[in-house]
């Protein structure tokens, strides 16, 4: 069994939190309108400060790099792949889908909204995940001494 390859856990997450974050601002931006009308329903407001947006990124790239990471530690078991990769997309997606459950408990949000989260967080971590896994490659094993 191979040691896991930290620099391309982070590469491949890195990837991964990018297409995660872009998924999340093009639906971000669709779903802009009925999230502020919602808010301000209840007397709130859309928080588009720096540090909201830097925290929201952070969580895009440290859901990939995650991700990367158990398709890394769970490759040795399953083996190396695709269908690897979706186990691991199903583990960080249960979170993702934890949190709309969060949501869904305080009732600010319509079903509607949180189902297309829910299909949007699954679709993103999908994709995300799916390239960074093709990106991770085990170490190398030392030459054995003879």
């Amino acid at each position: 069994m191979g040691r896991i390859n930290w620099k391309r856990v982070i590469l491949g997450g890195l990837l991964a939190g990018v297409v995660i974050n872009i998924f999340e601002a093009v639906s971000g931006i669709i779903y802009m309108e009925e999230m502020t009308a919602v808010l301000e329903r209840h007397s709130l407001s859309m928080s588009a400060s720096g540090g909201a947006m830097l925290l929201y990124l952070g969580l895009g790239f440290l859901f990939g790099i995650v991700g990367v990471w158990i398709y890394a530690a769970i490759r040795p078991r399953f083996g190396p792949g695709p269908k690897t990769a979706f186990r691991a997309v199903i583990v960080v997606w249960l979170f993702y889908f934890g949190s709309i459950l969060g949501w869904s408990s305080i009732g600010l949000y319509s079903t509607w909204m949180l189902g297309m989260w829910t299909v949007v967080g699954f679709l993103e971590t999908t994709v995300g995940l799916m390239l960074g896994a093709w990106v991770y490659k085990e170490e190398e094993a030392p030459p054995a001494s003879s």
